[in-house]
């Protein structure tokens, strides 16, 4: 999906703010300059996450911002979202493809150079590589240094996209990088100003 804008991608969490928030948080975000979103719900119910996910794609479309949904393929299709962002341990991609159809994003994580190979063989249309610094959204995170981003980038044709523990005081590190964008979560999730917060950062992406 070439034309997909992967600049400043946002991840929710409602561990952060607070799901009766999190439309509002999404909504000032884009207005900020974010450019596609992430709906990431872990601890609901499927009945819950649908309803989440009709809601939020009711602010993204407004904003002509695609919707991603995590993990959860059902959810995707039932809502019909704009794409889905899978792990390694998920069905494999080049089902999952299939399954989602025609004109969707599918995202896959990351953690080396040989899984970002194979999600770009299985066809996917982005990958996310990570964890890029410290976490506290994800206890399990695996670290990838700078160097095997650059390498992840240097090799792949597909959009390259860093996640974990971005902010503000730590993006210049990845200046130079080459990468399509950053995912973040508490940068924005945790600000009292998303539409700044996501203004600053989205500035800052000039220079990956």
């Amino acid at each position: 999906m070439s034309k997909t804008d992967y600049s400043l991608y946002l991840v929710t969490d409602s561990n952060i703010r607070s799901r009766d928030q999190m439309e509002e948080w999404v909504r000032q975000a884009i207005l900020g300059g974010v450019t596609l979103v992430q709906l990431r719900e872990k601890h609901i119910s499927t009945r819950e996450f649908y309803q989440a996910a009709v809601s939020m794609k009711e602010v993204t479309q407004r904003y002509h911002v695609p919707l991603i949904i995590n993990d959860r393929l059902d959810i995707a299709l039932a809502a019909e979202a704009d794409g889905l962002h899978i792990g390694q341990s998920d069905l494999p991609a080049g089902m999952t493809k299939r399954l989602l159809g025609e004109g969707k994003i599918l995202g896959l994580s990351a953690g080396n150079l040989a899984e970002a190979k194979k999600a770009e063989e299985d066809g996917a249309d982005y990958v996310g590589v990570g964890a890029v610094f410290p976490t506290s959204t994800k206890a399990d995170a695996v670290y990838v240094t700078k160097e095997t981003l650059r390498e992840i980038k240097s090799l792949l044709s597909i959009p390259v996209v860093a996640i974990g523990g971005i902010n503000k005081r730590n993006m210049e590190q990845l200046y130079g990088s080459g990468i399509d964008g950053v995912a973040v979560v508490s940068a924005i999730m945790g600000s009292d100003d998303p539409k700044g917060a996501a203004h600053e950062l989205k500035g800052m992406t000039c220079r990956l």
